[in-house]
């Protein structure tokens, strides 16, 4: 039996996020859908992690078992002719036996894109955050070096998440920006459930003056989700990459 590594990029506008639910079409329903289709096999998907209704992805991560003879890269042709044009699978390989690509994986990049511009553009309102009111972009440069590091990140984490542990470590983060648009980028070992979102909603609170950068270690130390910013919409995000 061989285990099958894919990497995956998707839109994820019409899918209720990575995980299969049993109502509404997920990432990961269609593509063990089409593994069936080339196959005949039902699998279990395993992916890297979850990704929200809205999030996309450049860099997703999955694994899954197959007795099937299809060489280990053609799977990414055979797969994407069954395919939705929104999913894609980019690479396809085989991997050792006890491969996981979620237990193995030590870390992960996103990004976050917002479009700082006083009237929306409709070509991207799938990909950014609209953000009409002007932002400081040197001031929010100014926060994200406070994220940096080992913290205990219970502000900056869903009210209704359930942890045990919500100590993550950021090794980079940073921001830049191309015209009108403002792109956040954010390394780290793990991330709790709309971490990076609240993240970004505190940043564009210190852009629009209601907040202010050296605020962010007080929000981080207090533990308390209602200092922090509001959480940015999910179109803006992206993941980028997972490391082994």
């Amino acid at each position: 039996m061989a285990n099958i590594k894919l990497t995956i990029q998707y839109e994820g506008t019409n899918y209720i996020g990575w995980q299969k639910q049993p109502k509404g079409d997920s990432i990961q329903r269609e593509i063990e859908k089409a593994i069936k289709q080339i196959t005949g096999e039902e699998v279990d998907l395993i992916g890297s992690g979850r990704t929200d209704s809205g999030v996309h992805a450049i860099g997703q991560v999955a694994n899954f078992h197959t007795n099937s003879s299809i060489p280990p890269d053609r799977f990414m042709y055979a797969l994407n002719s069954k395919l939705p044009e929104d999913i894609s699978i980019v690479k396809s390989e085989e991997v050792a036996k006890d491969f996981h690509s979620r237990y193995d994986a030590i870390g992960k990049r996103y990004k976050y894109l917002i479009y700082n511009h006083p009237i929306r553009n409709p070509l991207y309102r799938r990909f950014v955050y609209h953000v009409f009111y002007p932002l400081d972009y040197h001031e929010m440069n100014k926060g994200i070096r406070y994220f940096i590091g080992t913290h205990d990140f219970t502000s900056f984490m869903s009210a209704n998440s359930n942890v045990d542990n919500p100590i993550r470590r950021i090794d980079q983060s940073f921001l830049s920006r191309e015209g009108d648009l403002i792109i956040f980028s954010i390394e780290g070992n793990g991330f709790l459930y709309n971490m990076i979102r609240i993240i970004v909603g505190t940043l564009v609170e210190i852009g629009r003056g209601v907040m202010k950068p050296h605020n962010i270690p007080h929000i981080i130390e207090s533990k308390n989700r209602e200092l922090a910013g509001p959480t940015a919409p999910p179109q803006g995000l992206y993941l980028e990459k997972v490391y082994y």
